[in-house]
């Protein structure tokens, strides 16, 4: 077993501790889904978690929380054609970038709450038990295919 141990778990304040970084539909179906060490930010993640993408076609509108709200990762999405929309974080320095009418796409953020309401259904992935980051991978994109079957 390998609970709490294993590669690529990164020190948190909270113990050691994984991520799930994942890219939802607007069903709330998966298109992506990844894993990395606790101790990145989400910002640094967006970008890698699209090497995950399973589709072509790149979303017009990525919804994150207020951990997203970064001018470089703007910056970085512009060029593909994205628009990140997140609420700005209380300590901003910069001016304000979005308004109201984009916010109000925020409200479907609960699609990617529910999506990972879903994954801690299964025991195997509320806790990594894996000592093997490729096994505990695996585990994730099945349960991602689970959630696929389980809507078609």
């Amino acid at each position: 077993m390998a609970k709490g141990g294993g590669a690529e778990i990164g020190p948190t304040r909270r113990g050691k501790r994984l991520k799930i970084m994942a890219i939802v539909d607007r069903h709330g179906l998966p298109l992506s889904a990844s894993t990395y060490a606790a101790n990145h930010h989400e910002v640094r993640l967006v970008q890698l978690c699209f090497d995950f993408y399973m589709i072509e076609a790149k979303p017009e509108n990525l919804i994150g929380d207020r951990a997203y709200d970064s001018d470089a990762l703007d910056d970085e999405l512009r060029p593909q054609g994205i628009e990140m929309i997140a609420p700005h974080r209380s300590n901003r320095v910069r001016s304000l970038t979005q308004d109201g009418r984009r916010l109000r796409l925020y409200t479907r953020r609960r699609l990617v709450e529910r999506f990972f309401a879903w994954i801690q259904w299964r025991r195997r992935l509320l806790v990594r038990w894996e000592f093997y980051p490729q096994n505990f991978l695996g585990f994730d994109q099945l349960a991602c295919l689970l959630i696929l079957f389980r809507q078609f």
